[in-house]
């Protein structure tokens, strides 16, 4: 199709869901004006893995070394040859390095409109990154925070960022397809290899610390002795698994947590939980939040700002960081009968489909590019 504008997404790493929200963004570009290429500065997949839904994926298999310091000036003089290469109307940044790239770039490309998406906080605590964006952005640049708070984060840091270029465009997730693909129960557990006889606390997410994984792993140690069905399955892979994997061995719960790895399309196997449970320190608007409601799930989540607003008054809240907290808000769930646990996740599901619809973040981004590309 001729006259197409032509959009680059650029990740860092590798790493495809259907649920991810550059597909989601790739979804809400209609074919016939757009053609949209995806781009992975880090990784590749192996044979059997998911691809991006882009008509075109790009992967620059770049290592870590060639991404720091005086290296990664290898990296942003490729980008450029390919960016020159491809005219690309729009470049959609992911994260921070990619935007990092772009603003060293954007100067020396035709490009019209660059988009710089904030998945969550931290990425501009670092003073040179302020005044880098400060340097280097011009008329042509727009933040997005994947929620309002994270949009508020984004113009604290810096006066470049504030009203006129920076917005707030909630996550969301396509709650038909991810039904659709969702395991039963029974063989959700089979699937994963988990006992049927127990009571889950489950969660999906990177292994890394900001995660709290750890406070959840002390807060069944808590409630253990009382309740010795109770368990934590964790769907995710990180620099943590070590770490986690001594804590748990401490506390001879060896039994009672399953460190459950990577898994593709992990949103399949939501139903294998009982209570999905997001103790995390940060976030942004966490994907895999929704998904726990996808799934018709109870929750549990931290009183972070950008989790609390979402599950208060649905589900249960706990002091960040306290594994007391979270060993009270566990407890209250191993004492309700099973319909309750059940009417609680279809309230969740029901405000999942009020507040966070698909077709809506998907005009959004649309009717962003479309402005910048007018």
């Amino acid at each position: 199709m001729k006259n197409r504008k032509q959009i680059l997404q650029l990740q860092n790493s590798y790493n495809v869901m259907s649920s991810d929200l550059a597909e989601q963004i790739i979804r809400a570009l209609p074919d016939d004006q757009y053609e949209v290429t995806t781009a992975f500065l880090k990784g590749k997949p192996r044979d059997g893995q998911s691809v991006s839904a882009a008509g075109r994926s790009v992967y620059f298999d770049f290592s870590s070394k060639q991404l720091k310091g005086i290296r990664r000036w290898f990296a942003i003089r490729k980008l450029l040859h390919f960016c020159r290469e491809n005219h690309f109307d729009g470049i959609i940044c992911h994260r921070f390095k990619p935007t990092h790239i772009m603003l060293n770039l954007a100067k020396k490309l035709d490009t019209k409109a660059f988009v710089s998406i904030a998945h969550g906080f931290g990425d501009y605590d670092r003073s040179y990154r302020q005044k880098l964006v400060d340097k280097l952005i011009d008329d042509r640049w727009r933040f997005v925070g994947v929620s309002k708070p994270v949009q508020r984060y984004l113009m604290d840091t810096t006066s470049s960022m504030n009203e006129s270029n920076t917005v707030a465009i909630n996550n969301a997730i396509d709650i038909d397809q991810a039904v659709s693909i969702q395991l039963s129960r029974e063989e959700a557990r089979l699937a994963l290899g988990l006992p049927e006889d127990r009571f889950i606390f489950g969660t999906i997410g990177r292994l890394v610390e900001i995660k709290g994984h750890a406070v959840l792993i002390d807060a069944l140690a808590e409630i253990i002795t009382q309740y010795p069905k109770a368990a934590v399955a964790i769907i995710g892979w990180g620099e943590e698994e070590q770490n986690l994997t001594q804590q748990i061995k401490r506390l001879g719960l060896e039994d009672n947590v399953f460190l459950l790895g990577k898994r593709e399309e992990a949103i399949k196997y939501v139903k294998a939980f009982d209570v999905f449970t997001l103790p995390s320190f940060t976030e942004g608007l966490p994907l895999a939040l929704l998904e726990g409601m996808s799934g018709a799930l109870p929750v549990i989540g931290s009183d972070i700002d950008t989790i609390k607003p979402y599950i208060q008054g649905l589900g249960q809240v706990c002091k960040v960081g306290d594994s007391k907290s979270l060993a009270q808000s566990m407890e209250y769930f191993l004492s309700m009968s099973p319909s309750a646990i059940e009417e609680e996740g279809h309230h969740l599901y029901q405000a999942l489909c009020e507040r966070h619809n698909i077709d809506d973040f998907r005009k959004a981004y649309r009717d962003l590019l479309e402005k910048m590309l007018s």
